[in-house]
């Protein structure tokens, strides 16, 4: 644990400027990013001190988003994929412009509804070497991919693999109206019809959206 500088006391909490919001060691914020324009930062806040003035700084561990990462966003990337790294940095507790939350994997995908606070983590990420933990995930589909919880995608009745409605000629709508699949490995009976589901998902497959 960080030790605690000369001048310097622990503090609990910290109420974020403007708002009811309090934030204490072990939350994740949002924080103001240097350029006007661009996204928010994301860190998660280790410890929280003030100084003899009461000025308030708090000791983050950021997460990266994929496009500042080694090889760039890609097509399993979710929209609200954050990666975990080993980067901490003391900043003013004055540039947090909110809470978030940043689940699991899993637990992101058993979401009902995804609203602007919400991030999920999967890998945690090295900035130095450029090296991600775990350094494999499970792959579906025709096009081996990760699994990307933006996506819609359909479950074969006979293989039990997913697969994505275009790599299988179909069209989102389409998928949608599926009651049953068979992918073309294993034939295709359009009169046999099953419910169609995401992975770790048991329920109708819908695609997630960002509440607005």
């Amino acid at each position: 644990m960080a030790k605690t500088r000369p001048g310097k006391r622990d503090v609990d909490s910290y109420a974020i400027r403007g708002t009811n919001k309090v934030v204490k060691a072990g939350d994740c914020v949002l924080m103001r990013p240097s350029e006007s324009n661009s996204a928010p930062y994301v860190g998660r806040v280790e410890k929280i001190e003030a100084d003899n003035r009461n000025n308030v700084r708090v000791r983050v561990r950021w997460y990266y988003r994929p496009e500042e990462a080694v090889g760039g966003r890609r097509q399993f990337h979710g929209a609200k994929e954050l990666f975990l790294s080993d980067h901490y940095d003391i900043q003013s507790a004055h540039t947090i412009e909110g809470k978030c939350i940043v689940h699991t994997f899993k637990n992101y995908t058993k979401l009902e509804n995804v609203g602007p606070e919400d991030y999920y983590c999967r890998f945690e990420y090295k900035p130095a070497s450029g090296s991600f933990l775990p350094d494999r995930v499970a792959v579906y589909c025709k096009c081996e991919m990760p699994y990307n919880p933006d996506d819609l995608m359909i479950q074969c009745d006979e293989c039990k693999d997913w697969y994505h409605p275009a790599c299988v000629d179909l069209t989102i709508e389409q998928a949608k109206q599926l009651d049953h699949f068979i992918c073309s490995e294993h034939g295709y009976d359009e009169d046999v019809k099953k419910p169609h589901k995401t992975p770790f998902n048991n329920g109708k497959a819908e695609l997630k959206r960002q509440k607005k």
